[in-house]
């Protein structure tokens, strides 16, 4: 079996930035803050890491339809939607979150962290069987580059 090389290093750093934020939540927990800070900041790195890998390949290469049964892309693009509905919420919430604790609104960020982390974990666990579904389970489908689509090439 062979997995695109893109594809399976942006998912890498969406793992890394989940288990990231699950090591800074059991480090505030235990009141080690700058370790937290540092942790968080860590974790942040690596989701921009999977968006600039995620993006660059999306302009440039294009993105990668479903190649599993048709009776089953109903409910593969269902949950590819939730999922890009996740990680959209859970990018806004994270921006805002990292924000908050930087600029020592702690309350805040305290009440938004729990919420945040929870999305991120979950937005992880989509994108990898999104990944799965892409690439290891099923053979992926087409793959058509963004500025073809746009301009005709």
């Amino acid at each position: 079996m062979s997995v695109p090389f893109l594809p399976t290093i942006s998912t890498f750093f969406i793992v890394l930035s989940a288990v990231l934020v699950a090591i800074g939540w059991n480090l505030i927990r235990k009141r080690k803050i700058e370790a937290h800070k540092k942790t968080m900041i860590a974790a942040a790195g690596s989701a921009l890491l999977f968006f600039i890998i995620y993006m660059s390949r999306t302009i440039l290469v294009g993105n990668t339809a479903f190649g599993g049964p048709e009776h089953l892309k109903i409910y593969y693009t269902v949950f590819l939607v939730f999922h890009i509905v996740l990680a959209t919420m859970g990018a806004v919430l994270g921006v805002m979150t990292i924000y908050l604790g930087l600029k020592d609104r702690l309350e805040k960020h305290r009440k938004l962290g729990p919420v945040t982390s929870i999305i991120w974990f979950f937005t992880a666990i989509t994108g990898v069987v999104v990944y799965l579904l892409l690439y290891v389970i099923y053979t992926g489908g087409a793959t058509t580059s963004t500025i073809k689509a746009i301009f005709g090439t």
